[in-house]
């Protein structure tokens, strides 16, 4: 019989990180200059994407700025980081605690495969006291293509020893779950409001509570 496992994306999922993600950009892009009016929803276009994403889009768009996208990007991790570590009210979704401790409990393997680098993701994990729970951490600084291509959940697959078609990912964001329906795998998309209007419609399913997950 085949090995199940479950994926998880780590931002919007594990951390509700789409607000702190939003000051850190904003802040980054103040240190070279630019003090735009980017809104709520321009952001939401970038939810599960990499920086690299944003801030080669920036660059494109702002030529006055002759920083590299590497060089805000840099900024911008730096000033998440200490956000991050800086801001005590910062918690674990609600309930993903439990369903980690439901999944081990009914032999799941469980992996991650965040946009985010991997010590950023260490980090977070560490501090929520969950990093045991998974038996590999893939981070976006692993793959050469970011969501939506499929790359960083097959290698989490592979890493995992598991099919792609007995994998489930669960996922916030529009580009998080066309990866994941790229790579073979089945979706739930879990609603969080602080991800921006996302199109979810793609997922096999759409939940608000990670209660609502039947193993």
């Amino acid at each position: 019989m085949a090995e199940k496992a479950f994926i998880f994306d780590m931002d919007g999922v594990i951390i509700d990180s789409e607000p702190l993600h939003a000051r850190a950009k904003k802040a980054a892009l103040r240190e070279f200059g630019l003090d735009l009016e980017v809104d709520d929803l321009y952001f939401a276009h970038y939810v599960g994407r990499s920086a690299k994403s944003f801030f080669c889009d920036i660059a494109a768009q702002h030529p006055e700025c002759t920083a590299s996208w590497e060089t805000m990007a840099a900024k911008k991790h730096e000033i998440y980081l200490k956000l991050l570590t800086e801001d005590e009210s910062i918690e674990a979704i609600e309930g993903i605690r439990e369903l980690l401790a439901r999944l081990k409990a009914n032999g799941y393997k469980i992996g991650l495969a965040s946009s985010s680098v991997l010590n950023v993701v260490r980090l977070v994990l560490t501090r929520f006291g969950i990093i045991d729970y998974f038996q590999c951490i893939t981070g976006g600084n692993e793959v050469t293509h970011a969501k939506p291509s499929p790359d960083i959940y097959l290698l989490a697959a592979q890493r995992l020893g598991a099919d792609p078609a007995d994998c489930t990912v669960v996922e916030d964001a529009n580009a998080g779950v066309r990866a994941a329906k790229a790579a073979g795998m089945h979706c739930i998309a879990v609603y969080n409001p602080h991800s921006g209007k996302q199109d979810l419609s793609m997922a096999d399913q759409i939940i608000t509570r990670y209660e609502e997950i039947e193993l």
